[in-house]
């Protein structure tokens, strides 16, 4: 989770001063304050999230211990494979994260044929990483999604209009979804040479292999 503080800060001489941080994750946050906490000149401080919701350090401390037993460091690249001949479509999907202070990597692809574009099985390869999201029981949390799709990762992100209707539902499914798992975006366009993970695993399920996999690495 990213968050902003509030602080007052009491200097030596009895000054007061207010003064907001920049958005930074949660665990360098609570070292944050930790650490003025120490020099005994720290009299107030508030964390606020991404929803404007304020936090205590006490509460933020418990919010963090039971993070850590569950995924958390999020990072999603998909891709969507399209044969314009066969009207077939290969996704392919790679979740990185961390859990009790162990990293893993989740990888899934999945073949279908309902697709009619490219565009369209990049948003379906996105959506997949989702579902598999949810199987891992993700909530409330910030991730990252990657992906070497120009069109939905800038539409997503509102860089980019959206005035196909296919590619609309497409959008509007994936954030109905977003919302109602809470999970908070972030997008990053990567070159296919960089994703060529994801993109080996569209490729694999359009030759008709299935490929599921969780490990720690």
């Amino acid at each position: 989770m990213n968050i902003r503080m509030e602080i007052i800060y009491k200097t030596s001489k009895g000054v007061e001063v207010r003064f907001s941080s920049d958005e930074m994750k949660m665990e360098k946050a609570i070292l944050i304050a930790e650490d003025m906490e120490k020099t005994g000149r720290l009299k107030e401080v508030t964390f606020i999230d991404v929803q404007d919701r304020t936090w205590s350090l006490k509460e933020l401390k418990k919010i963090l211990e039971g993070i850590q037993t569950e995924p958390h460091h999020i990072s999603v690249y998909f891709d969507g494979g399209f044969d314009a001949k066969s009207k077939k479509s290969g996704l392919g999907c790679v979740i990185y994260y961390e859990q009790d202070g162990k990293h893993f990597r989740k990888r899934k692809n999945a073949f279908v044929e309902e697709i009619e574009t490219n565009n369209e099985a990049e948003y379906a390869a996105l959506y997949l990483g989702l579902q598999e999201l949810e199987v891992l029981g993700v909530h409330h949390l910030p991730v990252k999604f990657v992906g070497d799709s120009q069109v939905v990762i800038n539409q997503l992100s509102g860089e980019w209009p959206c005035y196909e209707e296919t590619l609309t539902k497409w959008a509007d499914r994936v954030e109905d979804k977003m919302k109602q798992m809470g999970i908070h975006p972030e997008y990053e366009a990567i070159s296919r040479k960089q994703n060529r993970e994801a993109d080996h695993l569209a490729s694999q399920a359009l030759e008709g292999l299935e490929i599921a996999s969780n490990i720690q690495l």
